[in-house]
């Protein structure tokens, strides 16, 4: 891969990143090894050394892919690596989905880590949320801000293009990656989340990327139904026999009862629209 030269204004918003991350006396990043939190622990391992942590956790709704990329990314930074067990399936208010469920998971999240934050050493908690999240619906800055985490790229001004183009000029290898959020994010609002439902939709979503796919969803409603997302250019592919019965059959024997394909394409967020527009107000989505 080739490092990518930096615009002045980009240098200028790392600088600041590296700057902001330095004047800190320690801080763990919420690590999931998506593309924002890798930036922020590749920024903190360069301004920090030996007081910057990645924490990542560990859940029914972390695929195992993405744990393992989680480690590897560690080492590839040269960070040091915690992974936490959390706990969100215990929480009732978490299980029933309502449209809140990721302000549990990440409160769930930061209050782990408040935990161990005296072992790590460190006393600041830091996230990888950039500027475009500001306008989307995220419960999960809520709970950030009842937790006084940092969030050095929006501080920094980075936009998600910023982020990649930063990771990218660093050498880091998922400078490109999809993004992958949590499993439990593929259920509708108002199913219960369980550990079989999210198995369910890891499984079936490695039957898409053993295509070729890179960016895919498979969307669990009502009735065990999965309607799948894919980028438009790839829905003649699945829509085509032999491809859609395999799929099907598949899919079936996964437990789905009925398997949709989205007319509309691959959508990152789709499920929010399903979320009571009093909720979106109120976690600062539109």
């Amino acid at each position: 891969m080739e490092a990518l030269e930096l615009t002045p204004e980009l240098a200028a918003k790392r600088d600041q990143l590296l700057a902001i991350l330095a004047d800190l006396p320690g801080v763990a990043v919420a690590f999931s090894g998506g593309i924002d939190s890798t930036v922020v622990a590749k920024a903190a391992a360069l301004a920090l050394g030996p007081k910057a942590v990645a924490v990542t956790a560990d859940s029914a709704s972390v695929p195992r892919s993405e744990l393992a990329t989680a480690r590897d990314l560690a080492r590839v930074i040269g960070i040091r690596h915690v992974v936490v067990l959390t706990a969100e399936f215990d929480n009732p208010d978490y299980l029933k989905n309502d449209g809140t469920r990721c302000y549990h998971c990440k409160s769930e999240l930061y209050s782990r880590v408040e935990e161990i934050l005296p072992e790590l050493g460190v006393p600041v908690m830091a996230s990888g949320a950039n500027l475009d999240d500001q306008g989307d619906y995220r419960p999960g800055l809520t709970a950030a801000a009842e937790h006084a985490v940092r969030h050095p790229l929006q501080e920094a001004g980075f936009t998600k293009a910023d982020v990649r183009a930063v990771a990218r000029h660093w050498g880091l290898p998922t400078w490109d990656k999809p993004a992958a959020p949590c499993l439990s994010s593929r259920l509708a609002p108002g199913l219960a989340v369980t550990p079989e439902r999210t198995r369910r939709v890891e499984e079936a979503e490695a039957v898409l990327r053993s295509l070729g796919l890179r960016e895919c969803r498979v969307r669990y409603h009502e009735g065990d139904l999965a309607r799948v997302e894919v980028p438009l250019a790839d829905v003649p592919t699945l829509a085509a026999d032999p491809v859609r019965a395999d799929l099907a059959r598949t899919f079936r024997r996964l437990g789905f009862k009925y398997v949709t394909l989205d007319l509309d394409g691959f959508r990152s967020g789709s499920l929010n629209d399903l979320v009571p527009l009093e909720l979106r107000r109120t976690f600062g989505g539109q």
